[in-house]
């Protein structure tokens, strides 16, 4: 059945903002062109959305023509100012930004183990309350937030977990209680980590692939045919969990001790540094098997012999020969990896692998290349493995991402009119 008129103008309402989502301001005639509908249809439009409060002028077009130069119409873009936080166990990240994701504000804070859940609840708060205000925003529409562990995907709601600080559980209820205008939405970081790199990172041209997250835990994330998937639980991605070859034992449902994590976290990489005699000094706020991991990297001088070298490697006698204590570090590393990516990779077969977390982004694309060796001996399903190409913001970015869009959802939702 044909669309009723009202239907019709919300479909075209929307289609026109999002155009001007995608591609900046536009005139009323380059939005007849991209939407295909007629001038006047335009003209109604353009005239709904900026009665709404919704589009504005914003200058004219450089064209010469005849009379005045056409109008540029754009997105208000501080009809509504939006939040994400970045929430680890070691502190908070916060970016305020406007409704077409335009960073506005931003700051962090540290918060250590010692710090009761009280004062910590408040130190988060406050970070949030005054990034708002640096930002100049008199209120927000949407809070994103990432943080660590489970998502109950009926309610929303961070599940309460023994590895996890007790004031993560509590902020949000906190954040809800001073920003009461707010609209919230908790996700899952390593899910979060995903989605901004599926959008703006290294798997922009892949429909289905599969994030490895690498740091103080294990996790994965799964996007498949597009859309990200959570499971029946809330809990796909728990690889951490995955029974694998060299780990001492099992995994239970308590603790993840014996799982993949018992080889591939940061404690487990620390180890294992230790038994090839590598060693690092962290940056500031870096953890130390992250800094194991970039450390020796550098130190494989020419990618480990895994490229001809080349005229600015300098003369063959002046190269510095390969760590080969950092070499074989690397090489271990990668093995244990691709054991769990193997895994994984023979139940999806995602076709790409982004290797993310603070490790994974240390690693590099030397530790994306061993992995992806091994991988073609583990598995016949081809596999591409890559680092990510966000670093340590992608967690804040895809909060962002997913706050920009559910403040959008409701924003350019058609209203009802009597």
């Amino acid at each position: 059945m044909p669309a009723s008129p009202s239907t019709a103008r919300a479909i075209n309402d929307r289609l026109a903002l999002r155009l001007l989502q995608e591609k900046g301001s536009l005139t009323a005639g380059r939005l007849k062109q991209l939407t295909g509908l007629s001038r006047p249809s335009v003209a109604d439009l353009v005239e709904r959305l900026t009665a709404s409060g919704l589009i504005e002028v914003v200058g004219e077009s450089g064209e010469q023509r005849r009379g005045p130069n056409a109008k540029l119409y754009g997105i208000v873009a501080d009809r509504a100012h939006l939040a994400a936080l970045d929430v680890r166990t070691e502190g908070v990240a916060v970016v305020v930004s406007d409704l077409l994701g335009q960073v506005l504000a931003e700051a962090s804070v540290p918060i250590g183990d010692d710090t009761g859940t009280g004062p910590a609840v408040e130190q988060a708060v406050t970070l949030v309350e005054r990034v708002v205000k640096e930002a100049g925003a008199d209120r927000l529409h949407t809070v994103g937030i990432g943080a660590p562990g489970l998502i109950d995907p009926a309610s929303g709601e961070l599940r309460d977990s023994s590895a996890l600080p007790a004031w993560h559980r509590r902020l949000v209820a906190a954040l809800q209680e001073r920003l009461p205008e707010a609209r919230f939405s908790v996700e899952n970081e390593t899910n979060l980590a995903a989605l901004a790199e599926q959008r703006d990172g290294a798997a922009r041209d892949r429909d289905t692939f599969v994030l490895l997250w690498l740091g103080m835990g294990i996790g994965a994330a799964l996007v498949l045919d597009g859309t990200l998937r959570r499971g029946a639980s809330g809990g796909a991605g728990e690889i951490g969990f995955l029974p694998v070859p060299g780990a001492t034992g099992l995994p239970s449902a308590t603790g993840c001790e014996g799982g993949f994590h018992s080889l591939a976290a940061a404690g487990a990489i620390a180890a294992l540094a230790a038994e090839h005699g590598v060693t690092a000094t962290a940056a500031a706020h870096e953890p130390y098997a992250a800094a194991l991991v970039r450390t020796a990297v550098a130190r494989v001088a020419v990618d480990g012999g895994r490229r001809e070298p080349r005229a600015e490697d300098g003369p063959v006698a002046s190269r510095t020969p390969p760590d080969l204590a950092a070499d074989r570090f690397l090489d271990v590393l990668a093995d244990r990896v691709a054991l769990g990516a193997a895994a994984v990779i023979s139940v999806l077969d995602p076709g790409c692998v982004v290797l993310a977390g603070e490790i994974g982004r240390a690693g590099g694309d030397t530790l994306a290349r061993r992995v992806q060796h091994r991988l073609a001996r583990l598995s016949p399903l081809p596999t591409e493995v890559r680092s990510s190409a966000l670093g340590g913001g992608a967690v804040l970015r895809g909060a962002l991402l997913t706050a920009r869009d559910r403040a959008q959802d409701d924003l350019f939702a058609p209203r009802r009119t009597s």
